[in-house]
């Protein structure tokens, strides 16, 4: 790859995060602290993403891959969401926000496909180059929230201005991208193709069906941490709540860089349990914390976040592509990530703004307190229950799907 090439892609990578990673994270301070929503209202705020990751695949399966250069459409969606993202700073009612914001999902969710597109299109061994292309992201993700955190900004809508001007730069700098056309434009693409339901057939098998829905129902108390962990360390007084929560990407670079050590030492099945175990100790940690004496606890929690994402899901990703046929491959892997990134945390945004409202006490007029401790109870029972099940019928197949074909 030339040098000019890769520093584009990188560039690309880190600005697509650090957009995400910029307003994404502190709004639930934000529509709390700054706009007095409840937990209901936050919750369906932060659903608008799910929904967006359920209809994205739409998009780009039957429009963007068939009749657009992917590095043109990324620059349009963009474009759109930093004017969205712009006036959805200023909006303080929560139906009108949650409708900007569902606009916005439509707009972001399809640009997570596009860079990866993208990047394919110019690598020789995606195997060997994406990894350094994608930590790219990772680290736009942990700059946006060293920045929001250290300006002191995480309660006023100042993070969705900046995530707007990102999303601008990210727009006007994917025209110059390198060129990427339609990677479909003479397949007819259908419904089926779209939601990857020949991954169906495989829910025959008991291993991968046992799997799909501890996958499903894992990512109900994972939206509890993604919804409301900033909102909870800024109200138990942990300060720069945001750009301490980027010790969590932090950790999740490094743990997936000892991924194959571990895969080969534990194996798939113990992994897998590990990561879910690791979601179930966090909500523990932050039960029991506080942000005195005990706040070792707080940043314990918030470093497990490699645990929690590279040994469930990248390890699930990497069991996905061992156990499909190879025809089914692909298909599998969206199937896992629309129920998880889509269904799953749909389901867990709707549920733990239910649960925070039910925990929350309004001590003036628009300031809310919370039981945090009962709050994160409630989630680290929904995943003991999930861990359990688990690890009592998953089982690992003994024969790969290439022997068998």
């Amino acid at each position: 790859m030339k040098s000019t090439v890769r520093i584009q892609l990188s560039a690309m990578m880190f600005l697509q995060f650090f957009v995400w990673g910029a307003w994404f994270v502190t709004l639930g301070t934000y529509l709390s602290q700054g706009l007095s929503f409840d937990g209901a209202e936050i919750g369906d705020a932060y659903a608008t993403m799910p929904w967006g990751a359920l209809i994205a695949p739409f998009f780009v399966g039957m429009i963007a891959d068939r009749f657009f250069n992917a590095e043109r459409v990324l620059g349009f969606c963009h474009l759109v969401g930093a004017v969205i993202l712009y006036f959805s700073a200023s909006i303080t009612d929560p139906s009108t926000l949650f409708w900007m914001l569902f606009v916005y999902a439509l707009a972001y969710n399809p640009t997570l496909a596009l860079v990866n597109m993208i990047s394919f299109a110019q690598m020789e061994d995606t195997g060997k180059q994406f990894p350094a292309i994608r930590v790219l992201g990772t680290i736009g993700w942990i700059a946006a929230g060293l920045l929001v955190g250290s300006l002191g900004i995480e309660n006023t809508s100042i993070p969705m201005k900046i995530a707007a001007g990102a999303s601008a730069a990210l727009g006007l700098f994917s025209f110059f991208l390198p060129w990427t056309p339609p990677q479909s434009s003479d397949k007819k693409v259908t419904v089926r193709d779209v939601l990857n339901l020949d991954a169906l057939s495989m829910l025959k098998d008991r291993s991968f069906a046992i799997f799909a829905i501890g996958s499903l129902f894992i990512c109900v108390p994972l939206a509890f941490y993604y919804n409301f962990t900033n909102l909870f360390l800024n109200e138990s007084g942990f300060e720069n709540a945001a750009g301490k929560m980027t010790l969590g990407q932090m950790s999740e670079i490094g743990f997936m860089l000892l991924m194959p050590f571990f895969l080969a030492r534990l194996g798939v099945k113990k992994m897998l349990l590990f990561g879910m175990l690791a979601w179930f100790v966090r909500y523990i940690l932050f039960a029991m914390g506080n942000s005195d004496s005990l706040v070792f606890m707080f940043y314990a929690g918030i470093l497990l976040h490699g645990i929690c994402y590279d040994f469930f899901f990248v390890a699930g990703h990497i069991h996905v592509d061992n156990v499909a046929p190879k025809n089914l491959r692909a298909s599998a892997q969206g199937f896992i990530a629309l129920i998880t990134y889509g269904l799953g945390l749909l389901i867990g945004t709707k549920i733990s703004g239910y649960v925070v409202k039910a925990y929350e006490t309004e001590i003036a007029a628009g300031t809310f307190i919370h039981d945090w401790k009962a709050i994160w109870l409630m989630p680290a029972g929904m995943a003991a229950i999930v861990i359990v099940m688990f690890a009592i019928f998953f089982k690992v197949p003994d024969v790969k799907p290439a022997e068998t074909e």
